[in-house]
Parts: C-alpha cells; sequence; structure tokens
C-alpha cells in the first residue's frame, strides 16, 4: 500500500491494479485499513485478466470474488474487462453493484476498432461507468474518440481515450469533451499503458483539470514528437497571459488526418514541423510570400475552417541576427541547404544581405542560390574570405552528436556566429567561435522567436518572449544540458 499512499497524496482518485499482485487476496486487508485512514481517497479496484492484457490468471468466478472483496473493503469503483463481465450472469453483476460502483472496460492495444458496434456490445451489460481504452494506429483515431465521447457522456458516464504514441491528444482532451476523467502514471517511469502520460505533466503541463468546451486547442503537427520543447514553450506563454488554451502534440504517421480532422478537435493552429513542412502546401488557403518563395511553412492558423500557412522561421532567423548586426548590405555564409538554410537565405535576401551558401553537395547549393539569388562558395575560400555572420544551419553538432561542429576553428571567419542547433545549448561550433572572438547566438533564440512569431499570429497578443525563452532554458537544464542561465543571460 505504499505506493497507493504516495498516489493518494498527489490524486483523490487512484487505480489500484490488484491483477498485477502475485497474490492480490493478500492485499484486501490492507486495502481496508488503507481506507479507513484515507477516507478522502477514492480507489478503482481493477482486475483484468491476462488473456485481455492484464495479470490475473484465475477464473471469471474468481475474479468477481476479488472484486466483491475489494467494494467491501471500501473501494468506489471496481473495474472488470467486458469480456469478463459477458460470461457472468447479470444477477451477478446486480450483486456486486449493490456494494460499489462498477466500469465495465474494453481494451485493444492494436488498433481502434469500429465504435459504434461496440458500444451496442458494451450497452448490453448494466455498468456504473463505461471506459474504453483503444490504440491510435492512425491520428484520426483521437478524433473519433473524442466524437464518441462527445456524443455519449450525456447519457452514461463514459471514459474513453487512445493509448500509443499517437493516442496523447485525446488522453488530454477526453474530459474536456466529457469524459468522466483520464489516466496517468504517478511517475514517467510506471506506465500501466502504452502511450501514458505521467500526472505531473498532465497537471502542470497541460493543465488538464482545468481545460472546458471553451479552451483553444493548438498543437505541434510532426513525426516523432517525444523531445519536442514546443509544449512546454507555448503552454507557458498562455499561462503567463492567463489564456484559456493548450498546445499539445499532435504525432502523426500522415499530416492530412490531423487536416481532415481538425474541426472535430478543434484546432486553432498548428506548428508544424519535421518531416512535413512542405507535405500538405495544396490543402492551405493561402500562403505568406515568404513561405511561398521558400516552399515551406511551419505555422498553420485555422479560421472558419480554412488553413492558411506561414513561415515563421525566417523570423527566427533574421530577427535575432538583425539585432546584432545591421541586415542591409551584410556579408552573411550559410552553411547547408536544407530547409533551414531555405528559410535563412530567403529571409536575409529579403533584408538586404549579401548571401553566401556552402554545402556538402554543391549541386544543392546552387540551386538555392539560383532561386535566391545568393553565391556559392567552397570549403578551400573559407579561409580567404571574411563574413559578417555565419548562420549555420545544418543537424551537425545536435544531440547526441554534440562533439561534432561543421567548420574547423580557422575556417570560422565572422564576426557573429547563429548556431540553429538549439540542443546542446552550447555546440562545439559556438565554443569554436567564442574563443575566437565572435559573438554567438544560439539556437535558442532561433526557437524561441519562431514561436513567439507563432503565438502572434494565433491569439492577436505580443508574444511573452523572456517567459517562452526561460521555459526553453529550464527544459534543455532538466534533460540534462549544462545550466545556460548564465550565458543566456
Amino acid at each position: 500500500m505504499l505506493r497507493a499512499e504516495r498516489a493518494s497524496r498527489e490524486s483523490t482518485l487512484i487505480e489500484l491494479r490488484l491483477d498485477s499482485l502475485k497474490q492480490p487476496e493478500a492485499a484486501i486487508q490492507p486495502l481496508r485499513d488503507f481506507l479507513r485512514s484515507s477516507p478522502q481517497t477514492l480507489v478503482i479496484g481493477t482486475c483484468r485478466k491476462a488473456t485481455y492484457g492484464g495479470g490475473f490468471k484465475g477464473s471469471v468466478d474468481a475474479q468477481l470474488k476479488l472484486l466483491r472483496d475489494a467494494a467491501l473493503a471500501g473501494c468506489a469503483l471496481v473495474d472488470m474487462e467486458l469480456q469478463s463481465a459477458e460470461r457472468l450472469p447479470a444477477s451477478a453483476l446486480a450483486g456486486l453493484r449493490q456494494h460499489t460502483n462498477l466500469i465495465v472496460s474494453y481494451h485493444d492495444e492494436k488498433t481502434t476498432p469500429a465504435l459504434g458496434p461496440l458500444w451496442t456490445r458494451m450497452q448490453a451489460v448494466a455498468a456504473d461507468v463505461y471506459k474504453l481504452a483503444v490504440t491510435a494506429t492512425l491520428w484520426r483515431h483521437n478524433a473519433e474518440v473524442l466524437r464518441f465521447v462527445e456524443t455519449h457522456s450525456g447519457d452514461q458516464t463514459l471514459v474513453a481515450f487512445c493509448m500509443g504514441e499517437m493516442g496523447l491528444t485525446s488522453r488530454i482532451l477526453s474530459p474536456r469533451s466529457g469524459s468522466a476523467f483520464t489516466f496517468a502514471a504517478l511517475h514517467a517511469d510506471e506506465a500501466t499503458a502504452p502511450g501514458q502520460p505521467d500526472l505531473a505533466t498532465l497537471r502542470q503541463l497541460y493543465h488538464v483539470e482545468n481545460l472546458n468546451r471553451a479552451t483553444k486547442v493548438y498543437g505541434v503537427l510532426g513525426y516523432p514528437l517525444t523531445h519536442s520543447l514546443s509544449p512546454r514553450m507555448h503552454n507557458a506563454a498562455y499561462r503567463r497571459l492567463g489564456m484559456n488554451a493548450v498546445y499539445l502534440p499532435l504525432a502523426a504517421r500522415r499530416p492530412t488526418d490531423v487536416l481532415d480532422h481538425a474541426d472535430q478537435i478543434p484546432l486553432s493552429g498548428m506548428s508544424v514541423t519535421h518531416p512535413y513542412k512542405s507535405a500538405f502546401l495544396d490543402r492551405l488557403e493561402r500562403i505568406d510570400p515568404i513561405g511561398a518563395a521558400v516552399g515551406a511553412i511551419n505555422t498553420v492558423v485555422r479560421s472558419q475552417g480554412k488553413f492558411y500557412g506561414y513561415n515563421t522561421d525566417v523570423a527566427g532567423i533574421v530577427e535575432p541576427l538583425g539585432q546584432a548586426l545591421p541586415l542591409r548590405g551584410a556579408r552573411i555564409l550559410v552553411v547547408g541547404a536544407g530547409g533551414a538554410a531555405r528559410a535563412a537565405v530567403f529571409g536575409l535576401r529579403s533584408r538586404g544581405a549579401h548571401v553566401f551558401i556552402l554545402n556538402r553537395t554543391r549541386s544543392k547549393a546552387q540551386a538555392l542560390a539560383t532561386a535566391a539569388k545568393a553565391k556559392v562558395v567552397g570549403r578551400a575560400d573559407l579561409k580567404k574570405l571574411d563574413f559578417h555572420a555565419l548562420v549555420h544551419a545544418t543537424p551537425v553538432g545536435q544531440f547526441p552528436k554534440i562533439k561534432e561542429s561543421p567548420l574547423a576553428a580557422d575556417e570560422i571567419r565572422a564576426e557573429v556566429v547563429f548556431d540553429l542547433v538549439y540542443n546542446p545549448f552550447e555546440t562545439a561550433l559556438a565554443k569554436l567561435a567564442a574563443a575566437k572572438g565572435a559573438k554567438v547566438i544560439h539556437g535558442v533564440e532561433m526557437f524561441v522567436h519562431q514561436g513567439a512569431r507563432q503565438f502572434e499570429l494565433w491569439t492577436g497578443k505580443p508574444a511573452p518572449l523572456d517567459d517562452m525563452r526561460r521555459e526553453v532554458l529550464a527544459a534543455l537544464t532538466t534533460a540534462g544540458q549544462p545550466d545556460p542561465t548564465a550565458a543566456a543571460r
């Protein structure tokens, strides 16, 4: 009961997985003692058979007896899977419900089945709460489950969400749609289902208990999104301004799933990250001029059911660099020819800078230079050319290969060096540049400035830039990076 006692200090509703215990019958008396000492705690006693994804290997009758004992010990609810409940006579379940509230649950750890027939089947078993936990193999399954909750939660007490890495949207938004509650692990390493977040994440990052039907929903679209800092940054901005809004990871293997079902969430806007920045340009009502020139967007505003695309990566580059030196007429070297490099080249050219491009594959550099009216340089040219600024726009040096640098010390001949890599905070390139006396702009600045511009496009409010930067720096420190605050002041 030690874990139950810890959990009761964090939440008034906790689940005890009796089926996970080697001798669940031996836990009944300690459970009774715990509930007597913690009358404010509501406990769900769950026993799921091994056949259906749990750990209980006894008979259905033994399962029923264990749940009845848990009810008599004081559990406010007990949870039995649908397949076992269907095998018991209605009188047996009715007897159980005389002592507690019965949750009849259905779990599918492979996919999301057709919900209509499943719901008909579940309602054939009398219960106090119905729980549906399916797996999102496509992002649209989140929307299907949330729509299901909205449709049926007015008639029955219902808990429903998607499991899996793509199911987080429904886990967070299901209470907003009418689900009685959602599930979380006490700690990140104690999840009992695929994709289950921990309690601190749900409360402190997503403020799940405060979400309601008026909450504006935003998110970041990409795949994968395991280490995205965008939710921390944007949710911190909403809290700072007291806005009723939440920002979620929208991990999708098919980005059009999110576009097709945006109305069912409903989404008000999205960040777009790798690999989808050019994936659905034809679905947008309009693209801003710089996004059209770059051929990629990283921001979507949804208004009256239509999608509008913007490229704020450009602002994330030119604004911090423009604060360090005048851009018009400046000689600036851009290292790379991918998406971030295109944003840098077109953005800097729009500000009147003279741009030079260095890339491992010269043909790609030449194609970009031709499109943007820039020039190409080779590696051999670097030791004899001077630049006002250098912008590094490749993944070289990012975590986990943090010792790599795209350039050697004698190839860095610029007054200002802007490394767009933000993890780690201080890259190998940044260290070399600082040692040569160059002013260094860290990649965090691009990330924060592009996010601030997104925030302003979505909300029409000035972004709390300092709060957003502080949250990103705190996240990098939490992730094990050296404390960056001294360098950031």
